[in-house]
C-alpha cells in the first residue's frame, strides 16, 4: 500500500513538472499525503492548488479534514464553509461541516447542518444519506434524544445492514432506553458483523447491566 501512494505522488510530480499550474494535481497529491498522515505536505499541496484555482473546492475540503483530524474546528470549519461557498450541493461537505459543528460543541446547529444534507440528498438523488443520518443520530444521542436517535439509526441499518457501528449504536440507544434485550441482540449482531472488534462488543455485552461508558462511534 504505501508502495502505491509513493507510484501515484511520483505521477503527480511528473504531471506538474509538465504543468505546474495544473490543479487537480496538487490535489490529489495532498490526499495521497493524507492517507499517509504526512499533513505538513499534504496542506502545502491543497494550499498551491487554491493558489492557483482559489475556486477549487476539492482543496478547500482537504485542508478541512486535516484541521478536523488535528481537532482544529474553528480551522475546519472555515475551510469546509469556503468548500461549500463553491459547491453548495455537495452533501459530502455539509456533512462534514456537520461532524465538525458537532465536535465543536455547536451541536443544534450541526443538526440543522445535516438536515440540509438530507434535504439535498433526497432532492438530488431521490434518496437520504446515510453517513448524515448515522451523525445525527449520533448528535441526538448525545443531547439525550434517544428514540429520535433510534429512529435514525433504523433508518440507516436499512440503508447499509451490515455495518457493525450502526448496530452497535442502535445497541447503545436501546440500553439507555431499557430495553435491554433488544440491545443483546444488536451487540450480537455487531460481533457477528465484525468480529476483529469482538473486545468491543463483547464488553459492552458484559455491562449490558452497568452504566455506560461512551465510546467513539462517531463514524461507519
Amino acid at each position: 500500500l504505501q508502495k502505491e501512494h509513493e507510484t501515484a505522488l511520483k505521477f503527480f510530480r511528473r504531471s506538474l513538472q509538465l504543468d505546474p499550474s495544473f490543479t487537480y494535481s496538487h490535489t490529489l497529491s495532498g490526499h495521497e499525503y493524507v492517507s499517509n498522515e504526512d499533513f505538513d505536505k499534504a496542506v502545502a499541496c491543497f494550499r498551491n492548488a487554491i493558489r492557483f484555482d482559489e475556486r477549487h473546492y476539492n482543496a478547500w475540503y482537504g485542508l478541512g479534514t486535516i484541521y478536523f483530524r488535528q481537532e482544529k474546528y474553528d480551522l475546519s470549519e472555515y475551510h469546509f464553509r469556503r468548500a461549500l461557498s463553491i459547491n453548495p450541493q455537495s452533501s459530502v461537505l455539509h456533512c462534514y461541516l456537520g461532524m465538525v459543528l458537532n465536535a465543536n460543541g455547536k451541536h443544534y446547529e450541526a443538526l440543522k447542518t445535516l438536515d440540509t444534507v438530507l434535504d439535498v440528498r433526497t432532492a438530488a438523488h431521490g434518496a437520504s444519506n446515510p453517513q448524515a443520518r448515522f451523525q445525527r443520530s449520533t448528535i441526538l444521542l448525545s443531547l439525550g434524544r434517544c428514540e429520535e436517535a433510534l429512529t435514525e439509526l433504523e433508518k440507516v441499518r436499512d440503508s447499509a445492514p451490515h455495518e457493525a457501528s450502526v448496530h452497535f449504536t442502535m445497541g447503545k440507544v436501546c440500553k439507555k432506553l431499557g430495553n435491554v434485550k433488544k440491545a443483546m441482540r444488536c451487540f450480537l449482531t455487531a460481533l457477528d458483523l465484525d468480529p476483529k472488534n469482538s473486545n468491543l462488543y463483547q464488553s459492552a455485552i458484559d455491562r449490558l447491566d452497568e452504566p455506560d461508558i461512551d465510546e467513539d462511534v462517531s463514524t461507519f
